[in-house]
């Protein structure tokens, strides 16, 4: 398929650049380190031959949300917006962006995303996970109440957050130590990012802000196919929820989540969170540079998919949520 939109896709600045280090061997590090610095060469070529039109671009994880300070954590969101911004300029056809926010405070990050979505033309945001405030060991989730201020100005922008992954600290999630192998893109990833939009959603932040759009990455974290049970457990005993939220979970996935193919290139899960979301919320990406374009471009080139969905899925909506035409 030519024409395709994907919008789980990372770049570097200098300062950030040792944040992806620690997730990959040494033998790999020189072209995974290439890759992330790279904007403007080996991508497009990339995106040429795999019938990408348009990346819509985001900084490298945890990044800004593992900078404890407030304001060195806002200074640096601002410096990773301003040369994103500067790279976007150089080729609008082909890349959009979405902003880097210091979530340690919300109204600094209340701001940075008013600044770069009225000033910058940014289409959103993408936040890696939680945050760390004053300290290494001191985290913040977007379900506090704290919160809410911001998450209303982003809804009133009218832009999507991006919630993307970062590994749970060890000291706060015991269940991985000694066990480092389940961290990243192998389970911790999704589960960290699936509790934390589950937080969200149970908090009654989608009652407060109705019109606020989220994305998941990686084919929703394992969400969609947990759904039926979340809603459904020991349902014998008839005994109401107990989270503030008013209406099922999965009414809020289905009303306020979309899901992209990064880096999860299997038809069945594919078919799966279509059955589960429907087609209209479903987005291609590849996550590039951890995942291969070519090895998402093929894959869903190719996938066992009606043409229609294919259409919608590639491009058609990612035009319609980020108002691309």
């Amino acid at each position: 398929m030519q024409g395709k939109i994907a919008l789980e896709e990372h770049f570097a600045i200098p300062e950030t650049l040792a944040d992806s280090q620690g997730f990959f061997p040494d033998t790999v590090w020189s072209e995974l380190r290439a890759r992330l610095l790279d904007i403007q060469d080996r991508r497009l070529r990339e995106m040429d031959t795999h019938g990408i039109e348009m990346m819509i671009l985001s900084l490298n994880a945890p990044a800004v949300q593992a900078v404890p300070d407030k304001q060195a954590a806002h200074d640096l969101a601002r410096r990773a917006n301003d040369y994103l911004a500067e790279q976007v300029a150089q080729r609008p056809d082909r890349f959009q962006a979405f902003a880097a926010l210091p979530m340690q405070d919300p109204e600094l990050a209340t701001q940075e995303l008013t600044r770069c979505v009225r000033d910058l033309g940014f289409k959103g945001a993408l936040v890696n996970g939680f945050s760390q405030v004053g300290d290494a060991e001191t985290l913040t989730y977007y379900d506090e109440p704290a919160f809410r201020p911001f998450w209303r100005a982003a809804e009133a922008l009218e832009v999507p957050f991006y919630l993307h992954p970062r590994n749970p600290l060890l000291s706060h999630a015991k269940i991985f130590q000694g066990h480092e192998w389940l961290l990243g893109p192998t389970w911790a990833f999704g589960q960290e990012t699936a509790v934390h939009a589950l937080r969200l959603i149970g908090s009654g932040l989608f009652d407060d802000c109705p019109g606020l759009q989220m994305i998941l990455g990686h084919m929703g974290e394992g969400l969609p196919f947990s759904l039926w049970r979340i809603d459904h457990r020991n349902a014998w005993m008839d005994l109401p929820p107990t989270y503030p939220a008013r209406r099922p979970i999965a009414d809020y996935i289905r009303a306020n989540f979309h899901l992209t193919t990064s880096g999860n290139f299997n038809t069945a899960t594919l078919v799966d969170a279509i059955a589960e979301m429907g087609a209209d919320r479903v987005l291609f990406s590849t996550d590039w540079p951890f995942e291969n374009v070519d090895h998402a471009a093929q894959w869903f080139d190719e996938a066992g998919i009606s043409e229609e969905d294919r259409a919608k899925i590639g491009s058609g909506n990612a035009r319609r949520l980020f108002r691309l035409d």
